[in-house]
């Protein structure tokens, strides 16, 4: 397992919660548990993954303490955002993902961020 550390959305670059931003899967993300991303506003990049947090085979994605934050935050209606591997991460509860969870947890991040979710667009790739 990856070091884990949590990331405050007041440390993300400032363009994300003020230019029209879009996250954009690098793979098919319907029905994994894991999907890299990034988020582009303009030519400004970021990675952004998305992590099913209950995930446990063939082994655990996040110990018990992350996972538990996962839930705690999607229970207030926010989203974990995480730094896995050096990249930002948005841990759900779950252990996989629809095309409505992806879009729940990416609104999440525009109102954590302080931005409208309508600024967000999704780009999901076909299976």
């Amino acid at each position: 397992m990856s070091a884990v550390a949590e990331v405050d959305p007041f440390d993300l670059p400032d363009w994300v919660g003020i230019e029209e931003v879009t996250w954009s899967s690098e793979s098919s993300c319907l029905g994994v548990g894991a999907v890299r991303g990034v988020l582009l506003g303009g030519s400004k990049r970021l990675d952004c993954d998305l992590l099913a947090a209950d995930q446990a085979h063939p082994r655990p994605v996040l110990t018990d303490d992350w996972r538990t934050a996962a839930h705690r935050s999607w229970s207030h209606g926010q989203v974990a955002m995480l730094q896995v591997a050096d990249r930002l991460t948005l841990a759900v509860p779950g252990t996989g993902f629809t095309a409505d969870l992806v879009l729940e947890a990416v609104g999440r991040l525009a109102r954590a961020v302080g931005a409208r979710p309508e600024r967000f667009t999704v780009a999901l790739r076909a299976r």
